[in-house]
């Protein structure tokens, strides 16, 4: 005799997984592109990686120090307890490395740009790559890509220029180095000075900066003084020596030429964009939110490599930007993508994510992102959230799959639920309030094959539609 009443379904405890890593309900098989061969006579992986370990060993020096030094617990922790780089600090890192202040202050910048050390608020730690160094070729090559990045933060920018005209320089920049790259030797500054200022001048013209003349019935107004650009040799040659600074070409007697690591630094960057570009969805060009649920059609891999290639076109911190925004939208599903992406981009992407932590509906995910960023194993993760975040966790995952994925899946995404039984894991969703809940509860109903156990969701989802008990 079947019993009518809601069963008390045990339900398997497993780890919650992000939607991203689950299988795909609709997948889309791409050809699968032959792996890229770097450009002729470029090191191979394990050259390029003790070139990267010598040109960041001082950082690494410094950043090695920090670790035994500064970890909380220690009896030669610093007398603010923090890991910021206090002035005393400096002069006792110094002191102990046989360095300059200067120096140290130098070395400890360009360990928090190749991410050897994070910052989080007021304290530092060592980073992933720090820990991973002497074993790990990738995580060193990672970590000099990622100085190489951010090379106009690593040597001051002229004071006496405009931020806008230095802005405009950083923007161009890509094509002069690509210019460089394919030149595969010297090119003179000249030469590069030119084809800086046919850039500048196309983005200018891409944003519309040209006159159009008067109004059609209006007075031509007086033509203002000419006034002569900003001369750009001196903010290339600040380019070049920022360039210089991160290791990515070597510059003087009037000629620049890329270092090995800078060539293929280089192509990397040229490579990502080439698949974008050559995507179905042509995701390069998209906006985050379109990009990603672009992705949403792809597996965890594929969409990985979408990732990478769209914020290889784009500055690191409008990139996290459009990504925020787009995972406040009401799509779960590009949400769970957002701060898939968000991973991609790593600890730049850091403060962004910790300031959205108060945002109900990114809270799980920032919680998440911030575990995986401070170390924990992304197995075990999900123990920072609380009882509530993971229901409403498991919620938002389900509006996902119900969305766009198929019954089956609604039905297996119980199993990652963290309550016990059924009769739990209902009345839990009841109580956090989550928007989708009724839907989420009738597209599970729907698709459950336990008669007694649909009856019972679609009871709950009724109570909460009308707000019963």
């Amino acid at each position: 005799m079947t019993s009518r009443n809601p069963r008390d379904s045990r339900l398997r405890l497993v780890s919650p997984r992000s939607l991203a890593t689950a299988p795909r309900a609709v997948t889309q098989r791409r050809p699968r592109r032959p792996a890229p061969r770097p450009p002729e006579g470029t090191p191979p992986p394990a050259e390029l990686a003790r070139m990267a370990r010598t040109g960041l060993s001082d950082a690494a020096r410094v950043a090695r120090w920090a670790d035994a030094a500064l970890r909380p617990g220690r009896d030669t922790a610093s007398p603010d307890g923090k890991g910021t780089l206090s002035d005393a600090t400096a002069e006792r890192a110094a002191a102990d490395l046989g360095l300059t202040p200067l120096q140290v202050r130098a070395d400890w910048d360009t360990a928090r740009l190749a991410g050897l050390i994070e910052v989080h608020g007021d304290d530092a730690r060592p980073g992933w790559r720090l820990r991973a160094w002497s074993r790990d070729d990738s995580a060193v090559l990672r970590g000099w890509v990622a100085l190489f990045d951010a090379w106009s933060l690593a040597y001051p920018e002229p004071l006496d220029r405009e931020p806008a005209a230095v802005a405009e320089v950083v923007s161009a920049m890509p094509q002069v180095l690509s210019f460089l790259q394919l030149s595969a030797g010297p090119v003179p500054v000249d030469q590069l000075l030119d084809l800086l200022g046919q850039r500048v001048t196309e983005l200018r013209t891409e944003r519309c900066e040209i006159s159009y003349g008067p109004e059609p019935g209006t007075e031509p107004a007086p033509e203002p003084a000419e006034v002569p650009d900003a001369p750009l040799a001196p903010l290339l040659e600040w380019a070049l020596q920022a360039l210089a600074s991160v290791g990515a070409l070597t510059y003087g007697e009037g000629q620049a030429t890329l270092t090995a690591l800078g060539s293929w630094a280089v192509w990397v960057k040229l490579e990502q964009i080439c698949v974008a570009a050559q995507s179905p969805a042509g995701n390069i060009e998209q906006s985050a939110e379109d990009m990603l649920r672009g992705c949403g059609q792809l597996r965890p891999n594929a969409a990985r490599a979408e990732y990478r290639a769209w914020l290889a076109a784009r500055p690191v911190g409008g990139a996290v930007t459009e990504l925020i925004a787009a995972a406040r939208g009401e799509d779960a599903l590009t949400r769970g993508l957002a701060f898939e992406a968000l991973r991609v981009v790593g600890a730049p992407a850091e403060p962004d994510v910790r300031a959205v932590v108060e945002e109900t509906p990114l809270r799980p995910y920032a919680l998440l992102w911030l575990a995986e960023h401070d170390g924990y194993d992304p197995e075990d993760a999900h123990e920072v959230l609380t009882r509530a975040e993971s229901t409403w966790l498991w919620v938002d995952t389900a509006a996902a799959v119900a969305d766009h994925g198929e019954a089956p899946l609604l039905v297996r995404h119980l199993e990652s639920a963290v309550q016990p039984t059924v009769p739990a894991l209902l009345d839990e969703v009841r109580a956090v309030g989550h928007p989708r809940t009724v839907q989420v509860l009738v597209a599970l109903a729907a698709a459950h094959p336990d008669p007694a156990l649909a009856k019972a969701v679609r009871r709950a989802a009724f109570q909460v539609h009308t707000g019963g008990s």
